[in-house]
């Protein structure tokens, strides 16, 4: 979800005392949200309107509605407006939906003010994505192919290449694949519903949507001084007559010395695209067809358009195919690639367990994946997460590896992926084996999840205060004689040392083995926690010391916690100094 409160300047206006209370909560937590003042509530709504990029007004929804009806334009311009009543019982979107950012601030409300979010967007009541809300320009019967989507139409999806959507549900398909009620794909194809997704300029009608893909890259390259008019007639031309839509434009790309050309940076702000530049060496050494000596006496490579171009955003010409070679006019020069799409690969850390301690980022993450791999026993936690056709790879403990080459696999084929681990992917779990095989076809989001020394940690007091060092005891994968190497330096280091994986049915002695290292380091009277089942069912927490701990409280669910040498209880409550000189 954005983050609307930061750089969104949000009107609030209020009526009551209390409405201005709960104006006044939302103003001290966000930066860009003031009070909006007038001679009358009217007054200040409709400043609100004209003045800010979102309203929240802490009205009756009936008032709200009479005020604005008269102001309304269309959705891609208007603000959002949510509607919080007098108890702060609901943040209404009232305008604004996916397009104007109005659903996520209502979610945001929400939080804010222990309100729940209304939502009626049809989209998001039965959890399917809006074609607005996938970050690519949308053109077409959006509206239309939406509907469809939603009554369970027969929706064709037609793609230049396989792009990383979402989910989708099963009545939108590829032509082949769509069937209903025994109908032949003849049968099916008659509802005409489609949804394309292409840089092509296409025709439209009242059932073609058309989602535009960052595919292309317009390679630029002029003379100091080129006029903005001139290099964007050029563009527009040339895209035009390759029968190419500006829309699907990733980025212009030229050379270093070009980054500070007025007429190519104004260009590209007008299309909203970056500009990204490349030094000459890295222009030089891509093949190109239509080189330049004159260009490489001028500028040190021979190519600038369509080196860039096919360089791109990310160089990586091998994935890119020249689509139209340099035109030039008096000034200016222009060349257009198309790169293929990439896989994206979101390796996901679920936390704990709880759905509390599950961040905003996994949610969005999981609900952004048409493809999700995991654990089953993971899988089974956030199955209410997913959206409708969303497919579910699962397997059972030990199958990591698998797992890791599903995901990459699914990935390298251009399809959207989430990869879920418990705690944090990165803390032994699934980032690392992944990352192992992804390679650069694939765009990888890494999302971190609260790890399992942490909701240990929180519930034992505060034992990582100090420097601490996290140890796995497992020796399926490392040799124990490294884990005890691991594990007496720490002990010489005097680390608080979290282990993970402590002990189980087939591995029972590694626990005591270890704890015996650290006695040899450590006061007997060292506080030892062992959290199990963190933030889940069956929690439960059991302190000792490294003399007194009896290794057979612990299990798989488990995580052991043993202080440094400053290590104490108070209250019942592990605590490692930090040391502060202010204490002194």
């Amino acid at each position: 979800m954005p983050d609307l409160t930061v750089t969104t300047r949000i009107g609030l206006v209020a009526a009551t005392t209390a409405g201005r209370r709960h104006a006044d909560t939302v103003a001290a937590a966000w930066p860009h949200a003031r009070l909006v003042e007038g001679d009358t509530v009217a007054d200040a709504l409709r400043s609100a309107w004209v003045g800010c990029d979102a309203v929240v007004a802490f009205l009756a929804t009936g008032a709200v509605v009479r005020i604005l009806a008269p102001l309304l334009g269309d959705k891609h311009h208007d603000p959002a407006v949510v509607v919080v009543d007098e108890a702060a019982r609901h943040a209404v979107a009232l305008l604004g939906g996916h397009a104007g950012g109005g659903n996520d601030l209502a979610e945001q409300v929400g939080a804010l003010l222990d309100a729940r979010p209304v939502i009626t967007t049809a989209t998001d009541a039965v959890g399917l994505p809006g074609l607005d809300t996938l970050g690519w320009p949308v053109q077409g019967a959006v509206a239309a192919v939406s509907r469809a989507i939603l009554d369970g139409e027969p929706v064709q999806l037609i793609a230049d290449a396989e792009w990383p959507l979402p989910a989708l549900p099963p009545n939108v398909q590829p032509p082949a694949d769509i069937h209903r009620d025994g109908d032949t794909d003849e049968d099916s194809a008659v509802s005409g519903y489609r949804l394309l997704v292409t840089d092509r300029v296409v025709p439209l009608d009242e059932r073609t949507a058309v989602l535009r893909p960052p595919s292309l890259v317009a390679g630029v390259g002029a003379s100091r001084g080129v006029p903005a008019e001139e290099v964007a007639e050029l563009l527009h031309r040339v895209l035009a007559e390759a029968g190419l839509h500006p829309a699907s434009l990733r980025c212009l790309a030229s050379a270093d010395v070009k980054a500070d050309e007025a007429g190519i940076r104004s260009t590209a702000d007008v299309l909203g695209v970056p500009l990204v530049t490349w030094p000459a060496t890295r222009l030089a050494a891509i093949d190109v067809p239509h080189p330049s000596e004159v260009v490489r006496a001028a500028v040190g490579t021979p190519s600038v358009a369509e080196a860039a171009a096919l360089l791109g955003a990310d160089g990586r010409a091998e994935h890119a195919s020249l689509l139209v070679g340099k035109t030039a006019t008096a000034m200016a020069t222009v060349a257009v690639a198309r790169h293929a799409p990439r896989g994206r690969l979101a390796v996901v850390g679920l936390g704990p367990g709880a759905p509390d301690l599950r961040t905003p980022r996994a949610v969005a993450e999981l609900r952004r994946a048409a493809v999700v791999v995991g654990l089953d026993q993971y899988l089974d936690q956030v199955r209410d997460v997913f959206r409708p056709g969303t497919r579910v790879l699962s397997s059972g403990l030990g199958a990591e590896e698998a797992r890791a080459r599903a995901a990459v696999a699914e990935a390298a084929a251009g399809r959207a992926v989430a990869l879920v681990g418990s705690g944090d992917a990165g803390v032994y779990a699934m980032a690392s084996p992944a990352l192992e095989y992804a390679d650069e076809r694939i765009d990888v989001v890494g999302v971190p999840g609260v790890t399992a020394a942490l909701a240990a940690g929180a519930l034992l007091g505060a034992p990582l205060g100090h420097d601490h060092a996290y140890v796995s005891l497992s020796d399926l994968h490392t040799p124990w004689e490294v884990i005890e190497r691991r594990v007496a330096a720490a002990a010489e280091g005097d680390f608080v040392t979290v282990f993970y994986n402590p002990r189980s049915r087939a591995r029972d002695w590694q626990l005591g083995k270890a704890l015996g290292i650290l006695a040899a380091h450590r006061p007997p009277d060292t506080p030892v926690g062992v959290v199990r089942n963190a933030s889940r069912t069956g929690e439960r927490v059991h302190l000792a010391t490294v003399a007194t701990l009896d290794p057979a409280v612990v299990d798989m669910y488990s995580v052991v916690v043993v202080g440094n040498s400053d290590t104490r209880l108070v209250a019942g409550r592990m605590v490692t100094p930090r040391g502060y000189r202010w204490r002194s």
